[in-house]
């Protein structure tokens, strides 16, 4: 059991051959296959409110569909050299696919969501030989579109179809159909040091980077996972995360599947299954349900309802994706009376840094203890940049980095390893944090979100949490907005409680007795009905800083006695539209701001 840092390190005292015995996704899998046959791996929810609409599956059957996938990818082309392109939702299939991939070579699970001709440029960096796609269905559709769009874009690889409801026009072949066909088990080449997936990552504009994961890395965050989180065979672990997160793909996903215990999968939609999540009380009584994987959004969103259940099987609520606020933590143990832990991690790291042991405290702020076998340091920087050679002393702030077994191989494209992928194997994260005397790491920001007013360095994160603090404010992101002078200043944007709206300067007046900086109190405060949320509910700040973007030249605007019209692309890129005899005028007054724009009269 482990709950402080001497237990980590008389856990490495033991050995990484004791500790890690099964170092790649399949040895794990198949080993539960060969231990509990029988027992459910997967319950996959196909109706919130019918379980007799379940499907599962037995480990035994699960591995059975693993390797029957392999031996069809392998026939269509997949070897060690090549990928499987894997465009679902979380589902059995999807499971399937993505370790049926690694056995065969490759897997490289893609968010659907993206521009076709981002996603087929994926599919042509990971050097995929064919492309599973979740057909045509009632819920989520996006076949009918992708499909004939990947094609357009020149992809010309065979495309399966998988958790249809209907026929799926221009497939080639359906996954589920392929594999229900007899064969031989076939040769699993490499070893835990050999490439196992691509992950992709960078959001949803801009060129995504490609993170090179061993099989290694994911077997080792799945291990340490489940020594972290104290998971075993009887253990009923909710995992909404969709699988091109590495949350669900691994954090997740692979160490409930390593402990023999049993995945719940909330259908299609996942974390956005509202039947689900919103009778979650009755979900837990009615599977029995041990651990809760949410991130801090949905964690607010299910304490608020009313306990109408037995929940007595609940053990844990395991919280990443994003900081996890400490009213918020305090306020559902307190309510529901089950811990709540946090965890930090990233797509270079097979996402896991960082994990807060359920057998120690939950020390606010805090996202637990390195990982076994693995180092966390905070560097200092020169020139700017994160500097290994400067390893900071506990309690010291600086930029959080790790290196170990949870590493990934870098990017596909090694250019991109600077700044992030170090000598000496070291993984700078960019986030901004410290150590104590006991090993906790503690995230103070985000370097890359950092407010820069002027030559002073705001951590958003500050403005978050006060903002929190106020009893109707349910969600708050704070980002920069640009300023001709200052470069950038502070702003926010909160969603509120049962329609609640601010007073004009009523939150402005509420942080100024919670925010000690007097330079990080926001200029300006908006209300939004929903925060922009990623498929894994985080906040999506590019969304703000373009509305902030639109705030800084409208006011602009109006200093000149004009309402222009603006546009922010996907990579906040603005155009400016005023009459064309005020053009002048208007590259003027938006000179300085550190955004790239064009004016132009109507």
């Amino acid at each position: 059991m482990i709950a402080t840092l001497d237990d980590i390190k008389a856990l490495e005292a033991r050995g990484f051959d004791a500790v890690y015995p099964l170092r790649t996704p399949w040895d794990m899998i198949r080993t539960q296959a060969d231990d509990r046959p029988d027992t459910i791996a997967i319950r996959y929810v196909n109706d919130a409110s019918d379980p007799a609409r379940d499907t599962a599956l037995t480990y035994r059957e699960f591995a059975d569909r693993i390797m029957a996938a392999a031996r069809v990818f392998r026939g269509l082309g997949v070897t060690p050299d090549r990928s499987v392109a894997i465009l679902t939702q979380h589902s059995i299939s999807g499971q399937v696919a993505l370790w049926g991939a690694q056995i065969a070579g490759r897997a490289c699970p893609i968010n659907p969501m993206l521009k076709p001709d981002h996603v087929a440029a994926l599919i042509r960096a990971a050097n995929a030989a064919c492309v599973v796609v979740m057909g045509v269905n009632d819920e989520l559709e996006y076949w009918s579109t992708l499909v004939p769009a990947l094609r357009a874009e020149g992809i010309d690889l065979p495309i399966l179809a998988c958790d249809a409801d209907a026929p799926s026009p221009g497939a080639d072949g359906v996954l589920e159909d392929l594999i229900a066909e007899p064969g031989e088990p076939i040769e699993v080449h490499g070893d835990e040091r050999s490439l196992a997936a691509y992950y992709h990552t960078g959001g949803t504009t801009g060129a995504p980077k490609m993170v090179q994961h061993l099989r290694l890395n994911e077997a080792h965050v799945a291990r340490s996972c489940v020594l972290m989180h104290d998971l075993g065979p009887d253990d009923v672990v909710v995992n909404g995360y969709p699988l091109f997160h590495v949350a669900g793909a691994f954090v997740y996903g692979l160490s409930t599947l390593s402990a023999g215990g049993t995945l719940i999968v909330p259908g299609r939609l996942g974390m956005r299954n509202t039947a689900f999540m919103g009778r979650i009380w009755q979900q837990v009584e009615r599977y029995r349900i041990t651990v809760l994987g949410l991130v801090p959004t949905l964690l607010g969103a299910v304490k608020g309802q009313p306990v109408d259940a037995d929940i007595s099987s609940l053990r844990w609520f395991l919280a990443g994706g994003s900081p996890l606020p400490t009213e918020l933590a305090d306020a559902a143990e307190a309510t529901l009376g089950v811990p709540v832990r946090n965890i930090l991690g990233m797509t270079e790291s097979a996402g896991a840094i960082a994990v807060e042991p359920v057998h120690g405290p939950r020390t606010p702020q805090s996202c637990g203890l390195r990982l076994p076998f693995s180092e966390v340091a905070i560097f200092g920087e020169t020139d700017g940049e994160a500097d290994p050679y400067k390893i900071l002393a506990p309690g010291e702030t600086g930029i959080i980095a790790v290196r170990g077994p949870n590493v990934a191989d870098g990017y596909s494209e090694k250019s991109r390893n600077a700044g992030t992928f170090l000598d000496g194997g070291w993984l700078v994260s960019g986030d901004l944090g410290t150590l104590d005397a006991d090993g906790r790491l503690f995230i103070t920001g985000r370097k890359k979100d950092v407010i820069i007013r002027g030559a002073h360095n705001i951590d958003p994160q500050m403005i978050e949490d006060a903002l929190l603090a106020h009893p109707n404010v349910e969600a708050a992101a704070a980002v920069g907005m640009p300023d001709s002078y200052a470069g950038e200043l502070p702003v926010a944007f909160v969603m509120t409680r049962d329609g609640w709206t601010p007073g004009e300067g009523e939150l402005i007046a509420f942080l100024k007795d919670r925010i000690e900086d007097p330079v990080a109190l926001p200029k300006r405060i908006g209300t939004v009905d929903a925060m922009p949320l990623t498929p894994v509910g985080k906040i999506f700040k590019p969304t703000l800083r373009a509305e902030a973007i639109r705030w800084a030249i409208a006011s602009a605007g109006e200093k000149l006695g004009l309402t222009p019209e603006i546009e922010v692309g996907d990579k906040l890129d603005t155009r400016v539209t005023v009459p064309a005899a005020r053009l002048d005028d208007m590259r003027a007054a938006l000179e300085g701001m550190p955004i790239s724009f064009t004016v132009t009269g109507a």
